[in-house]
Order: C-alpha cells, then structure tokens, then sequence
C-alpha cells in the first residue's frame, strides 16, 4: 500500500480491480480522520464531457507499475457515489459511500467528520 503522502506521485494512475480492468485514473486520497491512514480514493471516470469522480475503498489495495489494483469489482466502484471534479464530499454524504461497499460507517466521538482530503 502507498502512503498517503505520496499521492502526488500516483495521481493520475490507473485504478484496476482484481481482475485488472481500469477503472478511471486515481485523483486524490480520503484518509480516516481518526488514524490518518488512507481509506478512500476519488477516481476520475467518464466520458470527457462528462467526468466525474467516484469514491472507492482502499483497504488490501496493492500498487504494481503504474497502477492500484483495489479489491472491489469494476461495476461496483462505477455505480458508487461520486461528486464533481471540483466538487467536495459533504459530511451528510459520507455514510452512503460507506454504505455502498457494505462498510460500516460512524462519526467521530464528538460527531467529527469520518473522511478527510489529502
């Protein structure tokens, strides 16, 4: 797994699943509020009028050359929550991405939000 701080370098990667279709390219990294450990990346996906960036979970994520290979199906992550470009994941938002991949999901001790941008 690569660390979040090294996104810079893999931004713009291609994200694969398990089989190794692409999925889109790797725009940045959520990383849990509470350990500061990767958890989430937004991934670049769509025609190009019509992109936008979808959330998928990185947990036993591995990189090989040029890729992140993410253990979820192509058709899942594609039908995931997504934002816009420039757009931002709302704190109301944060449960249904969580909810989509059947992940458990809860806020802070003090209602802190789950999910931070790196």
């Amino acid at each position: 797994m690569f660390e979040a701080e090294d996104i810079r370098e893999w931004r713009g990667h291609d994200v694969v699943d398990t089989a190794k279709k692409k999925i889109g390219s790797l725009e940045s990294v959520y990383v849990d509020t509470a350990t500061d450990s990767p958890s989430f990346a937004t991934v670049t996906v769509g025609l190009p009028t019509q992109r936008r960036l979808i959330f998928v979970p990185l947990g036993d994520a591995t990189v090989g050359p040029g890729y992140l290979k993410v253990v979820w199906d192509k058709s899942l992550v594609k039908d995931a929550p997504s934002i816009a470009l420039d757009g931002e994941l709302l704190a109301t938002d944060e449960p249904a991405v969580f909810a989509h991949y059947g992940l458990p999901y809860a806020t802070g001790a003090n209602g802190e939000r789950r999910l931070g941008r790196r």
